[in-house]
């Protein structure tokens, strides 16, 4: 196993062995020890055109959580919303939560984050709209999407419940039963940090206090038959992440 992971850099996985409280039933978990904002290399940080960088993040966004426990804006926006706005989501319904639920003086409203300013604090390069489409990326950006999104393609090949990245809430507290006091939240985000520190600090505060659900897949394994198709989805799933790695790792300047 370790020889496995051993070349993810993005994220520090571990594999183990389980045992099922009510049958004995054997199984595996792979876990992820990291925590916060993954780094995003080049499409955070660089100066390449909005575009191409919008274009690798949409990817990112919408395969990551594939296999990795990970959140997404949306995924923020819709923790915050509950947190800030009784999960309103346009500012004139927030406006009048904040003051009907929350007590806020009406004249202090606008010194108080509402969903279109935390909208407004996303960067170009999160927003889809923004993204390139295929034709228009360079050929080295175009092909290692192409390899990331082939990769995430294999992943819904794999059987259903029987592979390394299956993931069963009611199974994991069956194996895992104090995860039920832990936070829904998971351990990473794609959300940059710099943007949004106070609302990832406030939906992160449970799962800083009771722990995060780092779950990235658990599978039982009452048969010896099954091992070795687990560590062949568990290959494929590496696979897909040394994709990811790959896409955040390249040099714009050689696109």
């Amino acid at each position: 196993m370790l020889e496995i992971l051993a070349p993810l850099e993005m994220a520090d996985l571990r594999c183990t062995v389980l045992h099922s409280e009510e049958d004995g039933t054997p199984a595996i978990a792979v876990t992820c020890q990291s925590l916060g904002q993954i780094d995003l290399g080049w499409i955070e940080t660089g100066d390449a055109p909005i575009p191409w960088r919008a274009a690798a993040y949409r990817a990112l966004e919408q395969c990551l959580g594939r296999v990795l426990p990970i959140f997404g804006y949306q995924d923020l926006f819709n923790e915050v919303s509950m947190y800030y706005w009784d999960g309103e989501i346009d500012d004139e319904a927030a406006r009048q939560s904040l003051i009907a639920y929350h007590g806020v003086d009406a004249a202090d409203l606008d010194e108080i984050t509402l969903p279109s300013d935390m909208d407004a604090r996303r960067p170009d390069w999160m927003i889809e709209a923004k993204a390139a489409p295929s034709a228009r990326l360079p050929s080295g950006l175009r092909k290692s999407l192409a390899r990331f999104r082939a990769s995430h393609k294999a992943l819904g090949g794999l059987p259903p419940e029987r592979h390394a990245w299956h993931l069963d809430a009611q199974m994991i507290y069956d194996y895992i039963p104090e995860f039920q006091e832990c936070s829904s939240l998971p351990p990473l985000t794609l959300v940059p940090f710099e943007q949004f520190a106070r609302e990832l600090d406030d939906v992160a505060r449970g799962g800083m206090e009771m722990g995060f659900m780092d779950v990235a897949g658990l599978c039982p394994l009452p048969d010896a038959d099954r091992v070795d198709k687990w560590f062949a989805s568990l290959r494929l799933g590496v696979r897909f992440l040394l994709a990811a790695q790959e896409l955040i790792q390249l040099d714009p300047a050689k696109l």
